[in-house]
C-alpha cells in the first residue's frame, strides 16, 4: 500500500482526499519510484474540476509530475539503476508517496539539480522550451506579450525569452508582482487591474502590436490578446486559468491574418528524442542561471487541498511543490 491524494468525484479542493491505495510491483518496462518531491501545476486543478471534460475512472490519483528514487525495476528496463534519482512529467498519478511508472518516460536527474528544483521547474521549463524554441521561435529584437508573468510558468518564460533577446511585456495583477517580474527581465509590466492591457501593449509598440502572445489565462484575456497582435501575429493559448476560451467567429482573425494555437506539452515531448532534447535544454538554463526558480511555497503532500486553494486564489507567485 501507499498513501495518495485522490478524488472520488470532480469538484473544488475539498474533493481531494488523503487515502491508502494499492501499490503493484513493476512489470516489464516499468519502474517503482519512491517520490521525494511532487510538482504542483495549474493543470492539476483542471483535472480535479474536470474543466477539460475528459472521461475518467474514480478514484483518480491526480498530479502529472514527480521526482524520486528508483526502488525497483521490472524486466526489459535499460539505462536505469536502482537508487538513481529521476524525474518525469505527463504521467497522471504523481500525488503519491510511491508509484509505478513507464521507465522510458523517466529522466535521470543531474547531480547539480535538486529534487525540489526539478519538481518546481521541470514541467514549466519544458513548456517554456517548446513555446519559445519550437512553437514560435523567438528572434532577437522581438517584443512579446506574456500573460500571468508572475506565475510559475510566466516567470520562466520571461527569463528565457529575455535571454533569447526579446523585449518582454508581462501582465500581472499587483504592484508587488510587477516588481517581481521586473527583476526577471520583464521590460514592461502591465498591472491589468489598473489599466487596459491591450491599450498599453499598443502604446508600448507604437501601434504595431506584438508578433506573439503567450496566454495561460484563457477566457479573460484571449480576445484582448488578439487585439494586441500585429499583422500575421500568433496567439498561443496554453492554459485556461480563468476558464475555457469562449467560441468566437474565425472572421475575427481575418483582417490581420492572425493564427491561433491551443497546444499541449505532451505532443512536443512525445518521442524519447524530443523529451531528452527538451530536458537537456531545461537543465542547461537552470544550471547556468539563465532561469532562476522561486519556490514560493512547500506543502506536505497530505495538505494538497490547501495548496490547490492557494494556487487557484491567483494570489501566489512562483512555483509551489508538494513533499511526500
Amino acid at each position: 500500500m501507499t498513501k495518495v491524494i485522490q478524488i472520488h468525484e470532480h469538484g473544488g479542493p475539498e474533493v481531494l482526499r488523503w487515502e491508502d491505495a494499492e501499490l503493484s510491483d513493476p512489470g516489464p518496462g516499468e519502474a517503482l519510484i519512491k517520490q521525494t518531491a511532487v510538482g504542483l501545476n495549474f493543470v492539476d486543478t483542471y483535472h480535479r474540476s474536470n474543466q477539460m471534460g475528459n472521461k475518467v475512472t474514480f478514484p483518480l490519483v491526480l498530479g502529472v509530475q514527480g521526482v524520486g528514487i528508483v526502488e525497483a525495476l521490472g524486466s526489459d528496463v535499460k539505462g536505469l539503476k536502482v537508487g538513481e534519482r529521476v524525474n518525469y512529467t505527463g504521467l497522471m498519478g504523481s500525488y503519491a508517496e510511491r508509484r509505478v511508472v513507464p521507465a522510458n518516460r523517466l529522466i535521470t536527474l543531474p547531480d547539480d539539480i535538486s529534487d525540489e528544483l526539478a519538481a518546481a521547474a521541470f514541467l514549466r521549463g519544458l513548456t517554456a522550451w517548446y513555446l519559445l524554441n519550437r512553437l514560435h521561435k523567438i528572434e532577437p529584437g522581438e517584443t512579446i506579450l506574456v500573460h500571468a508573468a508572475a506565475g510559475g510558468a510566466g516567470q520562466i518564460i520571461c527569463q528565457w525569452a529575455k535571454a533569447l533577446g526579446a523585449t518582454v511585456i508581462g501582465t500581472v495583477s499587483t504592484e508587488e508582482k510587477a516588481d517581481i517580474v521586473r527583476g526577471l527581465g520583464c521590460d514592461h509590466p502591465i498591472i491589468y487591474t489598473r489599466e487596459n492591457f491591450t491599450d498599453r501593449v499598443m502604446e508600448i509598440t507604437d501601434g504595431k502590436g506584438v508578433p506573439v502572445v503567450y496566454d495561460s489565462v484563457g477566457k479573460d484575456t484571449f480576445l484582448g490578446s488578439l487585439d494586441c497582435l500585429r499583422v500575421m501575429g500568433h496567439a498561443i493559448n496554453f492554459g485556461t486559468a480563468s476558464g475555457q476560451v469562449e467560441p468566437f467567429p474565425l472572421q475575427r482573425l481575418h483582417s490581420k491574418s492572425l493564427t491561433v494555437t491551443r497546444p499541449t506539452l505532451g505532443t512536443f515531448v512525445a518521442s524519447r528524442e524530443d523529451l531528452e532534447t527538451a530536458s537537456d535544454a531545461v537543465f542547461g538554463v537552470l544550471r547556468d542561471g539563465t532561469v532562476k526558480i522561486d519556490i514560493s511555497a512547500r506543502y506536505p503532500l497530505k495538505d494538497t487541498a490547501q495548496a490547490h486553494a492557494d494556487l487557484e486564489s491567483r494570489k501566489t507567485t512562483g512555483a509551489m511543490v508538494l513533499l511526500p
